[in-house]
């Protein structure tokens, strides 16, 4: 028996060798697809405030409760470090970046966002740098070593950015404005960005203050992320600023913020279905089907400055979000905003918010999982086609209901219908449908009759489909 030790011990160690070789393998990871971003939720990601730690290890504990809520992109709040020559409050402004190529220490190492990066990669999720291309702190090693990277006043100083409508400052005391004419600046910006994509394996930008940044920069530099990667790029933009239309194409989605002024208009009864209707119709126009529209009910600058959620949209904030889900375009989701967030989270010092699911958890998750799951649903250039359905009042009054929206959306034989009371009191309507549907979400069979009068609670939505919807664990 003695003889046989050394052999099964050989075995042994044979056995275990595979399985240690297998930890070591690299995660496969494809780059983003047009797809991925075609059936995304977006959530952005404010680190310092999202845990009692605010850290990157922290954060990276919930990724499965975020891919529970159908989340495929992660937009992080600049990790950078902060200046704090000039900073506003104890900690400073995320936007006020000291280094472009480190990591801010308040939330750990580089070694602990990679590991993030590689968490959210092996759960499927892609992740973006909220990226500042505008101006720097002032303890920036650039203010020093390179002092001509930055825009000057007549005395020669360095000045805080501008307002291009006014020729006042913007009031952004803490940040210095960079000089986009200076094109070694420009290299060294657009190595900085490349740093993160070659380092870190980040997979897109979302880019502070785009409009204030020359097009050709971008053309440039996004030529050489993409000779790396394939990248999602989101742009702090719209067709209202400069050269608007030309800068939006640059990118795969912009925000709506016109949208969002919209639906907190129609929350408050200041504006109706009607004007949302024509919302959509607009912005299919003007935007086409390659640029994304982002649609949120809250973000950083909304919840910091002008409200929460409850506070903007109050009864009509489950309704609304519906509403945006259903829309064409990419929901966004804001740290927070799946607890039930209530309150406005300090923005230059430390705060944190209670983890308790709620209703909103809920319907966020069954959200996510039709707009991952239903190709319906898709934006972009993958988008099907999309029509507001006309409503009226009841089968004796022949006049348009503008309370009730009813939005078809429609795709490769598929068809979705949602139906939202946008406003606080009951409503009956009429539609023009004859057919069976299946409702949300429970797949239970719901017959529409263009003779039948129905009623809505106020802020009651309907999502209906002719196939099954899919399931939610």
């Amino acid at each position: 028996m003695k003889k046989l030790i050394p052999v099964l011990g050989a075995l042994l160690l044979l056995n275990c060798q595979p399985a240690a070789t297998e930890a070591r393998k690299p995660i496969v990871f494809e780059p983003i697809t047009e797809k991925d971003i075609a059936q995304a939720v977006l959530y952005e990601a404010n680190i310092r405030q999202y845990s009692n730690e605010g850290t990157f290890n922290a954060f990276a504990k919930d990724l499965p409760i975020l891919k529970e809520m159908g989340v495929k992109i992660l937009w992080l709040m600049p990790i950078n470090p902060i200046s704090t020559t000039k900073s506003k409050g104890p900690l400073g402004s995320y936007y006020a970046v000291s280094s472009y190529d480190k990591v801010n220490p308040e939330f750990g190492t580089l070694d602990d966002f990679k590991a993030l990066v590689r968490k959210a990669h092996e759960l499927g999720m892609f992740v973006i740098l909220d990226w500042v291309p505008g101006h720097t702190g002032w303890d920036h090693e650039w203010i020093s070593t390179n002092p001509d990277f930055y825009l000057k006043n007549k005395a020669g100083e360095i000045i805080d950015p501008i307002n291009p409508f006014t020729g006042e400052s913007f009031g952004w005391t803490d940040v210095a404005d960079l000089n986009y004419d200076n094109l070694e600046m420009q290299e060294a910006m657009r190595q900085a960005m490349l740093y993160w994509i070659r380092e870190c394996d980040v997979d897109g930008f979302r880019v502070d203050q785009a409009y204030a940044v020359p097009q050709a920069f971008y053309e440039k530099t996004f030529a050489a992320m993409k000779a790396i990667k394939p990248v999602f790029l989101l742009a702090e933009t719209d067709v209202h600023h400069p050269g608007g239309i030309d800068l939006v194409s640059k990118f795969d989605a912009t925000y709506d913020w016109p949208g969002h002024g919209l639906s907190k208009d129609i929350a408050q009864g200041k504006k109706s279905m009607a004007d949302w209707s024509a919302h959509l119709k607009q912005i299919d126009e003007v935007y086409g089907k390659e640029n994304i529209r982002v649609n949120f009910v809250s973000n950083h600058d909304e919840n910091s400055w002008n409200g929460t959620v409850d506070e903007s949209f109050g009864a009509a904030a489950n309704a609304m979000t519906a509403m945006h889900y259903m829309s064409p375009g990419m929901p966004l989701i804001y740290s927070g905003q799946e607890y039930d967030l209530n309150k406005r989270l300090l923005f230059f010092e430390k705060d944190s918010f209670p983890k308790v699911a709620g209703k909103t958890m809920a319907l966020l998750k069954g959200l996510g999982r039709l707009k991952n799951d239903m190709p319906v649903l898709a934006a972009g250039a993958s988008e099907g086609t999309f029509r507001i359905i006309p409503t009226e009042r009841s089968i004796y009054q022949k006049s348009p209901n503008n309370d009730v929206l009813a939005l078809e959306r429609t795709k490769d034989g598929d068809t979705l219908l949602f139906m939202v009371n946008l406003k606080d009191t009951h409503a009956q309507f009429t539609m023009p449908y004859d057919a069976r549907w299946v409702r949300f979400p429970d797949n239970r069979s719901k017959r529409l009759s263009a003779t039948y009068q129905y009623d809505m609670k106020p802020w009651e939505f309907w999502i209906l489909s002719n196939r099954n919807f899919p399931t939610v664990p």
